[in-house]
């Protein structure tokens, strides 16, 4: 049995995932929580995700709150992380908080010199099978333009997303390149040509678009359209319960879904 503590529990995934634990036998709710000040602090677990009453009632982060858990699966904000962190003791932590900030990013790997880290953008199977697909892509096809697209609802903070951002770096990977020098968020204006060597990234918001990101490989005469498209959170949560249930096992460090799926070469 492994035991579970979900933070962000009230948010769209926080929900999913907490639905996804008490409907699996191998798994134990043990605390949900959020940030403070949410409207819903106090309700049960279970009712916030359309089940039944677990007697385990919304809390925020705190010293003690995840001393039962085994593993801590966070689906919340950036802006509380620092709080989750401070409140962690030896629990592994599968981090699905996109948006950090390099301190907050520093914390999390800092927690992962002491208890195992899985830090994802995207939990998704078929999303981390497009990361492999990009990178070697690019790797075989040097010379022609890569732009990244990516599309979610109307209330998605960060952008671009995540899964955008790591599907950049797996063209950087690919070509042997650092990302950083060779990313352009978005055009606007009189730019001139385009530079060989750039990967655009371009983000859309509306609806209730849970998730699409296609990747365009451009040469001449011809290009290659590599895709994903979520029709639910559901991939999400499903992705990161296994990423939970694998990372109890590991040793301290910080490891990243291909590590769970197997696919690490």
């Amino acid at each position: 049995m492994t035991r579970i503590a979900v933070n962000g529990a009230a948010g769209r995934m926080g929900r999913m995932v907490l639905a996804g634990v008490l409907l699996d036998e191998g798994l134990q709710l043990v605390a949900a929580t959020d940030r403070p000040s949410h409207p819903n602090r106090g309700a049960d677990a279970g009712q916030l995700c359309g089940k039944w009453t677990t007697g385990i009632a919304l809390d925020a982060p705190r010293p003690g709150i995840y001393d039962g858990a085994d593993v801590v699966v966070d689906f919340s904000l950036a802006e509380g992380i620092s709080e989750l962190l401070a409140a962690l003791g030896g629990q592994a932590l599968v981090m699905g908080t996109t948006g950090l900030s390099p301190e907050q990013l520093a914390g999390v790997q800092a927690h992962g010199q002491r208890a195992p880290v899985v830090l994802a953008s995207n939990f998704s199977t078929g999303v981390n099978l497009l990361m492999g697909l990009v990178a070697r892509a690019a790797q075989l096809l040097p010379d022609y333009d890569v732009e990244i697209v990516e599309m979610h609802h109307r209330h998605k903070r960060d952008a671009p997303s995540g899964t955008a951002l790591s599907l950049g770096q797996a063209v950087a990977m690919g070509r042997g390149e650092v990302f950083d020098s060779h990313a352009v968020y978005g055009r606007h204006g009189m730019l001139g040509p385009r530079e060989p060597s750039q990967i655009g990234l371009h983000a859309l918001r509306g609806g209730d678009i849970a998730g699409e990101h296609t990747v365009y490989l451009a040469g001449a005469g011809e290009r290659l359209v590599l895709g994903h498209l979520s029709t639910s959170r559901e991939a999400f949560a499903t992705g990161a319960l296994r990423a939970a249930r694998w990372v109890v096992a590991r040793p301290p460090g910080l490891y990243d879904m291909i590590d769970v799926l197997g696919l690490r070469t």
